[in-house]
């Protein structure tokens, strides 16, 4: 690789607003531009896992280059160095997969430094990303969706042992596509049944970070007697589901079980899929679905690939 000078430039300025504002220049160190883009992503509200792959894959760029190395003189040929070295040379070969997220790292990174106006031109924009196509997340057809509905709701009205909690449980997350960790923290409260307006959940989220998944998802006006059945019969105090995580998968795995579903277990992700998936066939814009799921929109990118392709499927 060929060597590349040094110098030392002042780090990030907050603005009067609050937001980060870049002080990046052609002459600033690598590890300055770095240090600035975690802050950013956490700024933006990037997911927690996102900021911890992209900080872990400029981690390892800035020990191969020299975090004091001076942003203007980075060319293409030192990323294709720096990829050539993590496959070959560093010990450690990479995944397929995590060669194309690194690559998909550069890319963001240097693209976002070029357009703050720290660098003229984005070396990385040439590299070709190797893409990856991870599997698809198995959904339930239409069938087996009406087969769980009907187990659910047979359970409900069982004279000798209703259980309300199944039939909530699936129909708010076929409705909602919401993840286990945001069922789960969904208090009494945040169920809002006005008699104007329809029924509704709210997704809250306390760290500011996260406030992009804050949101408010609509529920059918049907759901209603059922969760009035539920609540008269498990009485919760504060949270709607006061159970562990655990529990719940097993009141969905014997519902999948009593709809004699097969080829999939029925689980949070499966149902948070499905639901996503009726949506976009039902004509719901991507930006919506994308609010709707409480994605960023880097995370978007790949999920919204994966549900057009589930739609396609028969």
């Amino acid at each position: 690789m060929s060597e590349i000078s040094t110098q030392k430039a002042p780090g990030a300025e907050v603005d009067p607003e609050g937001s980060l504002a870049p002080t990046l220049r052609a002459t600033s160190p690598l590890g300055n531009a770095i240090d600035e883009y975690e802050e950013q992503m956490v700024s933006k509200g990037f997911s927690e896992n996102t900021i911890k792959a992209f900080a872990n894959d400029l981690k390892i760029l800035r020990t191969f280059m020299d975090g004091s190395a001076v942003l203007r003189e980075i060319q293409t040929q030192h990323l294709e160095d720096f990829l050539e070295w993590m496959q070959s040379e560093r010990g450690r070969p990479c995944s397929a997969k995590t060669l194309s997220r690194r690559i998909t790292t550069l890319k963001v990174f240097f693209s976002w430094m070029h357009s703050v106006g720290a660098i003229g031109t984005d070396p990385a924009e040439p590299i070709v990303q190797h893409s990856v196509r991870t599997p698809l997340p198995v959904i339930l057809n239409n069938s087996d969706a009406g087969k769980l509905m009907r187990a659910c709701q047979d359970w409900l009205w069982d004279l000798r042992k209703s259980d309300a909690r199944p039939y909530v449980l699936v129909s708010l997350l076929l409705q909602t596509g919401i993840k286990k960790s945001e069922a789960v923290k969904i208090l009494l409260d945040d169920i809002e049944r006005s008699e104007t307006q329809e029924p509704s959940v709210h997704i809250r989220y306390e760290e500011e970070r996260y406030a992009h998944k804050n949101r408010r998802l609509s529920l059918n006006t049907s759901f209603l007697g059922p969760l009035d059945q539920y609540l008269e019969q498990y009485r919760p105090e504060n949270f709607l589901f006061e159970c562990t995580p655990r529990n719940l998968e097993y009141v969905l795995q014997e519902a999948g079980t009593r709809a004699g579903i097969r080829r999939v277990q029925v689980g949070f992700e499966t149902l948070r899929w499905t639901s996503a998936v009726r949506d976009f066939r039902q004509g719901m814009k991507d930006e919506r679905l994308r609010l709707k799921m409480g994605l960023s929109k880097v995370s978007w990118r790949e999920t919204s690939s994966k549900i057009q392709r589930l739609a396609g499927q028969p």
